[in-house]
C-alpha cells in the first residue's frame, strides 16, 4: 500500500514515523523545500495543562475587546469571506460551558498520551531534543486573572492533574535567575518542554534513514477521484501521483485542499509569531505564559524563545510588526530585567496554526472517500499532540482500537 501524507510538520512526520514502524510504504509531500512551519518556531511546550478548548466561555467578549488593539494577542481581520463567517458562527455556538466541559477530559488525555510518547522517543539512543519535565507557570498581574487561574487550577485538580496557585515569593523561588513582578502564578508541574527545531530535524533524519520517502517543493493543487476514492494527487507542476491512501495533515492549508475534494472543512489559519534570542542567564527556569498578554517564553539551552499572537486573517505571509512589538513590550511588565529587542524582519518567525471552531482537532477517516484520513486542526497544540496524533492515525489505518476515544475529533462532525 502506497501512503501519501500531505504536510511535512510535526503531525505529518509523527504519522509517517508510526506507519513506517509498522512496515507501511510512506511518502511525505511538503510544499516547502525545507520545512519551517508551525512545528519549528513554536514555543515547544507539551501542555497537559491546556485542557480547555480555544472555544471557551468568555473568549468572545475578550476577542471583541482585543480586536481594536493593534498590539493585542488576538485579532480577526474583517473580510467578506463565506468560510470565515461559517467558522465564526460555529465558534460562537461552541463557546458554551457544556461543550467545554465535554472537551476537557479528551484534551487532557490527548496531551498526556503525547507526553508519554515523547518520552519514548527521548529514551531512544538516536534522539536527544532537550526534553525537560520542569512544568509550566502562568503568571498573572491582576486580581481578575488571579480569579480565572484559581478556577482553572480547581478544574485541573478535579480532572486529576497536578496544579497549584503560587504567590509572588513562591514563583520567584522557582525562577531564581530572573526577577519577576507578578501577583502570582498557576503552576502545572506535569507540563514539559523541548526544542522543537531539534526534534523536527531528528525525526526527519531518522525517518528518512528508516525508509520514509519525502517529496519536497511539491505543492498539491488537486486530486483525481473515482467512485468515492482518491486515485491520484496532482501537483502544481502537473505531476500526477498515484496513491492508495491519503493522509491530509497540511495544517492551515488543509481546508483549501479539502475544498478541492468537495469537503467543507471549517478551519482558519491563526498566524503566530516568535523570535529566539541569545540568553545565557537572566531567564525563567521553565516555560512561562504571561496570562494577560498571552505570550509564552521558553528557555532553550542558551537561548530564549518568545512567542505569541493569534491572528486570523487568511493565509497572508506578511509580518505585522506591531503585533511582534506588542509581544516584546509585554515581557518587562512581568520580568523587569528582561528587555528583548526587535530583530530584523527576516529573523522573525511566523506560522499558521490550524484552528477549528470548537477547538478540537480533526482526526479520522472522512466518509466521502474511503481512502482519506484527516489529521489537522490542532491550533496551538500541534507540537504538544503531534506524536499522539501520529499513533492514533496509524491505529485507525490498521483497524485497531485507538489508544484513546477520539469520537469528539471526528472530521465529519
Amino acid at each position: 500500500m502506497k501512503i501519501h501524507i500531505i504536510g511535512g510538520g510535526i503531525i505529518g512526520w509523527s504519522t509517517a514515523w508510526y506507519l513506517n514502524q509498522k512496515g507501511f510504504e510512506v511518502t511525505i509531500i511538503d510544499k516547502e523545500k525545507t520545512s519551517n512551519g508551525c512545528s519549528h518556531g513554536n514555543s515547544g511546550i507539551i501542555v497537559p495543562s491546556h485542557f480547555i478548548p480555544l472555544a471557551a466561555p468568555g473568549v468572545i467578549a475578550k476577542g471583541i475587546k482585543w480586536m481594536f488593539d493593534a498590539k493585542s494577542p488576538f485579532y480577526i481581520k474583517p473580510r467578506m469571506n463565506l468560510e470565515l463567517f461559517q467558522w465564526l458562527w460555529q465558534f460562537y455556538r461552541s463557546c458554551t460551558p457544556e461543550r467545554a466541559s465535554k472537551a476537557m477530559p479528551a484534551l487532557l488525555e490527548f496531551n498526556q498520551l503525547s507526553k508519554s510518547l515523547y518520552h519514548q522517543f527521548f529514551d531512544k539512543e538516536e534522539f536527544d531534543f532537550f526534553l525537560q519535565d520542569k512544568g509550566l507557570m502562568m503568571f498573572y498581574k491582576s486580581s481578575k486573572a488571579e480569579k480565572e487561574e484559581k478556577e482553572l487550577v480547581e478544574k485541573a485538580q478535579e480532572l486529576g492533574l497536578d496544579a497549584k496557585i503560587l504567590d509572588n515569593a513562591q514563583a520567584q523561588q522557582l525562577n531564581p535567575n530572573v526577577k519577576i513582578d507578578v501577583l502570582g502564578a498557576s503552576y502545572f508541574p506535569s507540563d514539559s518542554h523541548l526544542d522543537p527545531n531539534v526534534f523536527m530535524t531528528q525525526i526527519q533524519e531518522r525517518g528518512l534513514k528508516s525508509g520514509i520517502q519525502q517529496m519536497s517543493s511539491c505543492a498539491i493543487k488537486g486530486f483525481q477521484t473515482k467512485k468515492g476514492r482518491i486515485e491520484s494527487l496532482i501537483s502544481t507542476n502537473g505531476k500526477v501521483i498515484p496513491s492508495d491512501l491519503i493522509i491530509l495533515a497540511a495544517g492551515g492549508w488543509s481546508a483549501h485542499l479539502a475544498k478541492q475534494l468537495g469537503i467543507r472543512l471549517l478551519l482558519q489559519g491563526g498566524k503566530g509569531y516568535s523570535i529566539t534570542v541569545d540568553q545565557h542567564d537572566n531567564k525563567p527556569e521553565m516555560p512561562v505564559i504571561l496570562n494577560e498578554a498571552k505570550v509564552a517564553l521558553t528557555p532553550l539551552d542558551n537561548k530564549l524563545r518568545i512567542a505569541g499572537t493569534l491572528e486570523i486573517g487568511g493565509l497572508r505571509e506578511k509580518i505585522n510588526l506591531k503585533r511582534m512589538q506588542g509581544i516584546l513590550e509585554s515581557v518587562p511588565h512581568y520580568f523587569p530585567t528582561l528587555h528583548p529587542k526587535m530583530l530584523p524582519k527576516e529573523q522573525i518567525w511566523h506560522g499558521f496554526r490550524p484552528c477549528t471552531p470548537d477547538g478540537l482537532p480533526y482526526i479520522g477517516k472522512h466518509p466521502k472517500f474511503n481512502n482519506l484520513i484527516l489529521a489537522t486542526g490542532h491550533a496551538m497544540m500541534g507540537m504538544s499532540t503531534g506524536p499522539a496524533t501520529g499513533l492514533l492515525v496509524s491505529e485507525i489505518l490498521q483497524g485497531k482500537k485507538t489508544s484513546m476515544n477520539i469520537d469528539l475529533f471526528d472530521p465529519a462532525r
